[in-house]
């Protein structure tokens, strides 16, 4: 399947990320789902370049029926000091969350059309060379993707899916 959300971003070194709710293509618990709780999965990484000073973090659907996708979450200005985050997403003060999809500034979670067949969630935090991404108030989750351009030294990826039976 294509539409991977960094394929024109820059080729960069990649780094581990993990959840200790989830591995690598499996389905999301049901309490990350928009319908059964809307929690953000644990994540935690390593292995990020050391001239990492700050992280993004984004949740992104490829395969929501849009023509676009669809951007669950976007995290900018995390520390270079934090590298996990705890179920629930509880975020360090200094990170500024990006309005998603629905305007919301906050985690959306997991919730495929009934019937629209297995949707892929790919969980992304990229690792910056600055502390501070100078982005405006209201600024969607592509323009932060163009402003990493110039400034990602690393990234990790985690891939969870979920799927909405037909009625």
């Amino acid at each position: 399947m294509t539409n991977d959300p960094n394929w024109r971003l820059p080729e960069v070194p990649s780094f581990v990320l993990e959840s200790s709710d989830f591995a690598e293509g499996d389905r999301l618990p049901e309490w990350v789902r928009g319908d059964s709780g809307n929690r953000a999965p644990s994540l935690r990484w390593s292995g990020a370049p050391d001239s990492t000073k700050s992280y993004t973090l984004t949740v992104y659907d490829p395969d929501a029926p849009t023509g676009s996708g669809f951007w669950h979450w976007a995290v900018r200005d995390i520390p270079a000091s934090t590298i996990e985050l705890a179920t629930g997403g509880s975020l360090p003060p200094e990170a500024i969350v990006m309005a998603n999809e629905l305007g919301a500034e906050e985690f959306t979670g997991a919730a495929p059309p009934p019937g629209d067949g297995e949707h892929r969630y790919f969980f992304t935090v990229s690792a910056l060379d600055v502390e501070h991404l100078d982005i405006p108030a209201g600024a969607t989750p592509a323009v932060l993707g163009f402003m990493l351009r110039g400034h990602i030294v690393g990234r990790a990826q985690l891939m969870g899916t979920a799927e909405t039976p037909a009625d």
